[in-house]
């Protein structure tokens, strides 16, 4: 395929479908974040007024996605009762990782019975982000293309990841393909924990734990891993202290 083509996978798509699903990593055990979470789990921790995972669920409904998949392992019950409890006006669903922490593909694989469409959201829960003038997940539909992608990453600038001490996540061409940071190296882009996949991305997938970095190498080398960039604020919100450091920055303190 030309060149010219490949490049219209970074345009809006007129027809393109809204998405329907978003599926929400709430597994993990927030080690970096004690001790904030001995006693709650850390989609629990509160930033700027309000637990980090329903600010997740405000960016989920303003996108109007009506159905979420919410997967527990450490304090789930704490978890499970939060969801059911505060977004009453979705469609909750549990995936029960009680028995055994999954990882964020295994994770996902897991869950894949319980999602019924062809292509996702996948949301990490201890994000922060504040849309920019375009809504980040309804970018995110706009420009996926079935015919080039399995994955759609929303990244956003080293310069921008506010509060975040890593040397970068990807290289993005100009044509949104991404490739990986070289060891030792410096990337531009930063993953900010939202993409939109398809189920394709799962094919052959291993059982168990396992992490998407495996499913993202696979489709990096195929060619059908791509990104675009978040046009509003994000922040690393990964330790205690980078909470007070979010909200100052929000705040303008």
């Amino acid at each position: 395929m030309s060149r010219i083509n490949k490049a219209l996978s970074l345009r809006p798509q007129p027809n393109s479908a809204p998405i329907r699903t978003a599926m929400v990593l709430a597994a993990g055990l927030g080690k970096r974040m004690r001790p904030l979470t001995v006693t709650r789990p850390k989609p629990l921790v509160e930033v700027a007024g309000k637990p980090l995972l329903d600010h997740v669920f405000d960016r989920l409904r303003s996108a109007g996605i009506g159905r979420a998949v919410v997967n527990v392992h450490y304090l789930a019950d704490a978890l499970e009762a939060h969801v059911r409890r505060r977004f009453a006006d979705m469609e909750i669903l549990v995936s029960d990782e009680r028995s055994e922490l999954l990882e964020t593909g295994g994770g996902v694989t897991h869950a894949l019975p319980l999602i019924a469409d062809e292509r996702f959201l996948v949301v990490n829960s201890d994000n922060y982000w504040v849309d920019g003038p375009v809504d980040a997940i309804h970018l995110l539909a706009s420009r996926w293309d079935e015919a080039q992608m399995d994955a759609l990453l929303l990244v956003v600038p080293l310069a921008r990841a506010n509060c975040h001490r890593g040397q970068g996540d990807f290289h993005m061409d100009a044509l949104g393909h991404l490739t990986r940071r070289k060891p030792g190296r410096v990337a531009p882009f930063v993953y900010t924990g939202v993409q939109l996949v398809s189920r394709r991305l799962f094919k052959d997938a291993p059982g168990g734990a396992y992490s998407m970095n495996l499913l993202w190498n696979r489709a990096i080398a195929a060619g059908r891993a791509y990104g675009i960039v978040h046009q509003g604020l994000w922040f690393d919100v990964g330790t205690p202290g980078a909470i007070p450091e979010t909200e100052a920055m929000l705040t303008g303190g």
